[in-house]
């Protein structure tokens, strides 16, 4: 196993691997296609949605852009979402979050159908995760944090493994994407006790707290493999951050992913993924 887990080799693999599908889905007369829906013009959506675009060129993917004014009344985004839900040449819905104060997100996501719920933001992608069925779509990141370990071929059958972090969006799904392979599964969060305790006792530490660098040598074990799932802004570095202390923990880990350059860059490759398979639907 490598040292330094980069996500661009997987990014790789996993484009390879669907562009053979999507080529077979269009010989079909099907063009996989992606909505990016998005109200308002926030900077971070709008790298993401450039970074889904960029991703789905490669892969052959059709995407259909969504773009509303922030102020769009709460009625007209909803009827919007019906239209794509109705649509049969639209196979997967992105809806860019958190959404204007106006529109009542939660509804917003139960909208969307989970046959094209590629993000895995309803309740039914969540329970398919849980119950270990194929209902809806994973979230993205969990799905690419197991897609890195199954690239570099980390053992997760028996092992120990702890997620800091129990967000809907990547901390409880990954723990329980773990759990389905076999892994002893810990989720560390703000109510554990000595979490550096926990953690220390892992093979696996996925770090998905959302807190700059805050994991450091303390948590780790040198037999350990890191996977660090954080976005955090570097105020004094003026740039992207982990979870991860990177410099510290990096001499102390068995292998470990960067942030950037890590699971981030894998994201978008399994979104397309989900979006070949809800058209192959």
């Amino acid at each position: 196993m490598e040292h330094i887990l980069k996500g661009a080799p997987v990014a790789a693999s996993i484009t390879e691997a669907l562009a053979a599908d999507v080529e077979e889905l269009k010989a079909r007369g099907v063009i996989p296609t992606l909505a990016i829906v998005r109200a308002g013009d926030n900077p971070d959506d709008m790298a993401y949605e450039r970074a889904a675009m960029k991703r789905a060129e490669k892969c052959g993917v059709a995407v259909v852009n969504k773009v509303f004014p922030t102020d769009i009344p709460e009625a007209e985004f909803f009827a919007e979402l019906d239209d794509l839900n109705k649509d049969e040449k639209v196979h997967g819905i992105l809806m860019m979050q958190p959404l204007p104060k106006q529109i009542d997100g939660a509804v917003a996501r139960e909208m969307i159908a989970p046959e094209k719920d590629v993000d895995g933001c309803t309740s039914a992608s969540m329970a398919g995760v849980f119950t270990n069925t194929k209902v809806g779509f994973p979230p993205c990141t969990a799905e690419a944090a197991m897609e890195m370990l199954h690239f570099y071929k980390v053992d997760i059958k028996g092992k120990k493994a702890a997620v800091i972090g129990r967000s809907l969006v990547i901390g409880r799904p990954v723990g329980m994407m773990l759990m389905h392979e076999n892994a002893t599964v810990t989720n560390c969060h703000t109510g554990t006790v000595d979490v550096p305790a926990v953690t220390r006792e892992a093979d696996i530490l996925i770090a998905a707290a959302g807190r700059l660098r805050s994991v450091t040598p303390e948590f780790t074990n040198p037999n350990q493999v890191v996977i660090d799932v954080g976005i955090n802004w570097d105020e004094e570095k003026q740039g992207i951050a982990g979870d991860v202390d990177f410099d510290a923990v990096e001499p102390a880990v068995k292998a470990i992913s960067p942030v950037p350059a890590g699971v981030g860059s894998v994201t978008t490759s399994v979104l397309m993924k989900h979006v070949a398979e809800a058209a192959k639907k």
